[in-house]
């Protein structure tokens, strides 16, 4: 068994998604961006204490999970990569 590989969680965020953010304006796509790096964070460290991540659970596995924004128009879906140490993001909504 390989051991997983040290170093900080990402986040990762699909094409589609990227482009959302890339629509938003300025000020509200930072928001989000600093939210998902800080995400990845948290992430990280309830997997690696063996606890659930944040957000309402979408699978049986618990690998993935869907989150709000508190304050802002953007609500997404996230996917927990263990083994890559990441979350990847295939759905962000934005409620203009």
């Amino acid at each position: 068994m390989n051991p997983r590989p040290r170093g900080g969680w990402t986040a990762w965020t699909e094409e589609i998604p990227a482009r959302t953010l890339l629509d938003m304006p300025p000020d509200l796509s930072k928001k989000v961006v600093n939210f998902l790096s800080a995400l990845a964070l948290e992430v990280g460290g309830a997997i690696d204490r063996d606890r659930q991540p944040p957000g309402d659970p979408m699978d049986d596995l618990g690998a993935r999970f869907s989150l709000q924004i508190g304050g802002e128009p953007v609500v997404f879906e996230y996917v927990v990569l263990p083994e890559l140490r990441e979350i990847r993001v295939p759905v962000l909504v934005w409620f203009r």
